[in-house]
């Protein structure tokens, strides 16, 4: 009996490829306690046959599943229609020039698939989701077949079969971002043990471990400076286009990027706790709770169902006529009804698509039409996310703006931080003549020195400064607090113990952002910013475009919750981001749009809306698009209702039969589409 039943597990593995089934007897045999050898070998066949008919089960499930993929795929129903379309040709002239009716074709393979979903449904949804179209259609199906009418029957399922492709073509969502975040997590970190220095693996970090992060290396958990200073490009974690000075005391995040000095953190949350494991899940959670966009046909299926196979009994019963039952069925099958929905939408994507706005989804485009509030990212996205030098102010007479932009830009020629660069770009950008400094000398997070032509400049903040024996007056100070209000970053430029002037740098505003706000606001659209970057910054820009609603400061976990309090107020809330620390909130957001050109590859993926063109004046534009979308479908709705309600009056008079009917039917469809298809080429600027 072993002997069987091992055979007998080979040819389970074998065939179905379950391998786990073999284990997991084994292992629930060992843990069975007591039992002669016999009641041990009998529990064990007996736990086996249940595990092997469940194999069968799920291996059937699995083929019909296959089957069914490959019936309702394009290829296939292009052969459906190809037969189909065959069938006509017998119709027209009475002449049947192949040895079989080509409609069966067409109804083997667009209507297993359907017969598929009908059962499936049946078997697993529950209530009255039970009832879906599917199985009106298939009922349709069988009875135009058993009155011999099979070019009605390979009618219905064919457009089903158009009908679920175009959905399908509408509604797949790439969902490569999230990988694209997990390979952001750091692999390794430098521990730092009885004066050693040892790689290890992140997974293996400990809280309160001592951890050393040199320049250019991805801090590998969260934590808490001990020594050294630095400046840390946290980005991806707060959005702030500037990298943010870090000293002894203050907090790093996982993921960030240590742009300069070494520093040395101890761990205070390593793991699944820290901030980019945090993020990662975030997304995951908001994938999950994305609910799929549902069938109109379906909805309305619970009461089409009953009330057309009523009406086709009553006319049965009145006429005695199996025929007129079989036509009411057909022309009653919601075909029209289900292809109102995806034909919009096919159309209204390829609108959007010719002007640079790629739409993922359906449920999308009707979202859009019921936001009345967006909250907008800065960084990226109503600025261009890139420094540029806006002030250059003198406070010695003796030396120019330009003269004093030519030192600085000299001065900062060497360096590696965003600002330097941004200086000197802006010199090179208006023709000035650059000299090579000597004695370059960085220190992180506060500033550099040079000698330029024999000067001894000093470029940095009012501490660097303060270090080296200069002291900025009262000009500067009350200069430094202007650009503060203005949420620009400031570089203040000494020659020896004279303060010479500062630049003032910032993020450059996107030209059509205020009349974009403006036209919202025309829209009764209210307006939210949300930002990591500070909260003078965040106020500065909000102004700028006409925004009111500010809240700064914010990691990704409270951009989230504060789309979810938009949320708990009842509003249809849109979030526009660009950046991988947006991705959560667009995630959480009823819709989102992210900024696809410049934007982050996870930001595009996480978004139901992406901007290629980065053209913030397309956000009103696709809120007027949606709106036309969803008049269209519903206009498109009842036409097809009310196309049926006549033909089922036809059809009850005997006017119709099953071929004329299916005739009726597919006119209605047609109208459905080219309805649809005005979209396309509707002017909507």
């Amino acid at each position: 009996m072993s002997a069987l039943f091992f055979l007998s597990t080979i040819k389970v593995n074998k065939v179905f490829g379950i391998k786990f089934i073999v284990r997991q007897v084994r292992m629930r045999v060992k843990r069975k306690a007591g039992g002669t050898p016999c009641e041990r070998e009998e529990y064990t066949l007996a736990q086996f046959r249940v595990r092997r008919r469940n194999a069968v089960r799920m291996g059937g499930m699995f083929m019909m599943k296959k089957v069914s993929d490959f019936l309702g795929g394009l290829p296939m129903t292009i052969v459906a229609g190809v037969f189909l379309l065959l069938d006509v040709v017998p119709h027209l002239t009475g002449k049947q020039f192949l040895p079989f009716d080509p409609a069966w074709v067409t109804i083997i393979i667009s209507g297993i698939p359907l017969l598929y979903l009908a059962v499936w449904r049946v078997i697993h949804n529950p209530g009255i989701r039970k009832i879906s179209s599917a199985l009106l259609i298939c009922i349709a199906m069988f009875a135009a077949i058993g009155t011999g009418d099979y070019f009605a029957a390979g009618e219905v399922v064919f457009i089903m079969a158009i009908g679920a492709l175009l959905e399908e073509a509408t509604t797949n969502r790439a969902k490569k971002g999230l990988k694209n975040l997990i390979s952001l997590a750091p692999t390794k970190g430098r521990r730092l043990k009885d004066g050693k220095e040892e790689m290890i693996p992140a997974e293996k970090i400990r809280q309160g471990d001592i951890l050393r992060v040199l320049p250019g290396e991805t801090i590998p958990v969260d934590g808490k400076i001990i020594r050294g200073e630095t400046s840390v490009d946290q980005s991806i974690m707060t959005g702030e286009s500037l990298p943010v000075d870090k000293g002894v005391g203050e907090e790093v995040f996982c993921g960030t990027l240590n742009r300069f000095g070494a520093i040395d953190i101890a761990a205070s949350k390593v793991g699944e706790d820290s901030s980019l494991q945090k993020l990662i899940r975030m997304v995951e959670e908001a994938e999950n709770k994305q609910a799929p966009m549902q069938r109109i046909a379906d909805q309305w299926a619970s009461w089409l169902v009953p009330v057309a196979l009523l009406i086709a009994i009553v006319s049965y019963l009145v006429t005695g006529n199996l025929v007129t039952a079989v036509t009411v069925l057909v022309v009653f099958c919601p075909c029209a009804l289900v292809l109102a929905t995806p034909t919009a939408i096919m159309a209204a994507i390829g609108q959007a698509t010719k002007h640079g706005v790629i739409i993922k989804s359906g449920e999308a485009l009707e979202k859009m039409g019921k936001v009345d509030t967006i909250a907008f990212d800065k960084t990226g996205t109503l600025t261009y996310g890139r420094l540029e030098v806006s002030e250059v102010l003198s406070f010695e007479p003796d030396v120019t703006e330009m003269e004093l932009l030519a030192l600085a830009g000299s001065a900062e020629a060497k360096s590696e931080h965003p600002l330097g660069k941004a200086i000197t770009a802006c010199a090179k950008e208006k023709g000035l003549s650059l000299v090579e400094s000597e004695d370059f000398r960085m220190t992180s997070g506060r500033g550099i020195f040079a000698e330029v032509s024999g000067r001894r400049l000093l470029c940095g903040n009012e501490r660097f400064l303060a270090e080296n024996g200069v002291l900025p007056g009262e000009k500067a100070r009350e200069a430094l607090e202007r650009l503060r209000m203005q949420g620009k970053a400031s570089v203040l430029v000494a020659d020896g113990e004279r303060c010479l002037g500062v630049l003032g740098l910032s993020d450059v505003l996107r030209p059509e952002a205020k009349g974009m706000v403006s036209r919202l606001a025309d829209m009764h659209t209210r307006t939210v910013l949300l930002t990591g970057d500070h909260q003078k910054t965040a106020d500065y820009f909000a102004k700028q475009v006409g925004i009111t609603e500010v809240r700064s400061e914010l990691l990704p976990e409270e951009k989230v919750r504060e789309i979810e309090a938009l949320q708990g107020e009842k509003h249809t809330v849109c979030m526009i981001g660009d950046g991988v620390n947006d991705a959560p909130a667009l995630k959480t957001a009823d819709v989102s749009v992210a900024m696809g050109n410049m934007g982050s590859d996870l930001a595009v993926e996480a978004a139901d809306v992406a901007l290629m063109s980065d053209d913030l004046s397309k956000i009103p534009y696709l809120k007027r698009l949606s709106n036309a979308t969803v008049r269209t479908i519903r206009f498109s709705i009842t036409l097809s209702m009310c196309i049926n309600f006549v033909a089922i009056v036809l059809s009850v008079l005997g006017v119709l039969t099953p071929t004329t009917g299916a005739v009726v039917h597919n006119a209605g469809s047609c109208f459905v589409v080219l309805i649809a298809a005005l979209l396309y080429d509707r002017k909507f600027e």
